[in-house]
């Protein structure tokens, strides 16, 4: 069987005395999935994405991501494994607005030790394949919110991750712009790269992702499959 993408177990965080953020939870994502987290504010998901993606340790349990044992990793080997398996996409971009395009799509590349003409070479192809080529010598604050979530999205995947994670990806555009970013994670997700969305939008949830976990003070009340996926779908 492919081993998983994330696999977590038995994964408890706590937060001062408070009551915990995440309690005994187990998570199996497979590759080629897509799956949205849903919570309320305060239900535990932001923690569990904080987890997964290196920016928080568990108190109990474990977080392994493409084969990494994330919840083992210090500083420096954090910084590392997201360069290298998991890009992030936000809900407010988070470009740099003294780049082009281009540089901030190759910059994580640049980060990661690739040549220039190699990193340039990824960005490019990348931004043909969102289609917003066009707009490679222009800065961010000239581009509309669904065509900076766009460049958000190359740059999450110029290091070619094993593992998408969006955080509210629509959150911050309008409606027209949102349905755009929720066909491009569907498109991305049909060519076998493994996403997960974490929302608070049932309807993001439905028309971007095959399965659905839902999850409430902290723990996960539901895991439903709505869409069947392809078993060793490869990015």
């Amino acid at each position: 069987m492919t081993m998983p993408v994330i696999e977590l177990r038995e994964v408890s965080r706590r937060y001062d005395d408070g009551p915990p953020a995440l309690h005994e939870v187990s998570l199996t994502v497979r590759p080629g999935e897509a799956v949205a987290v849903l919570g309320p504010s305060g239900s535990g998901k932001s923690t569990l994405l904080n987890l997964i993606a290196g920016l928080d340790r568990p108190d109990t349990g474990t977080v392994t991501v493409d084969g990494v044992r994330v919840d083992r990793l210090g500083e420096a080997g954090s910084a590392l494994y997201r360069r290298s398996k998991v890009g992030m996409v936000f809900q407010f971009f988070h470009l740099l607005d003294d780049l082009t395009v281009a540089d901030n799509v190759a910059l994580p590349a640049r980060l990661a030790g690739t040549a220039r003409g190699e990193a340039d070479r990824r960005a490019a192809e990348l931004l043909d394949l969102l289609g917003i080529a066009r707009h490679s010598r222009a800065y961010p604050g000239r581009l509309s919110g669904g065509e900076r979530q766009r460049v958000a999205v190359a740059r999450a995947l110029v290091n070619r991750p094993a593992l998408l994670l969006a955080d509210e990806p629509t959150g911050a555009l309008d409606t027209a712009a949102g349905e755009d970013v929720s066909r491009l994670l569907t498109d991305l997700n049909a060519e076998g790269q493994t996403v997960l969305v974490v929302t608070h939008d049932p309807a993001l949830a439905r028309s971007c992702t095959d399965r659905t976990v839902r999850i409430a003070d902290g723990r996960i009340t539901e895991d439903v499959r709505t869409r069947t996926v392809s078993p060793g779908a490869v990015r």
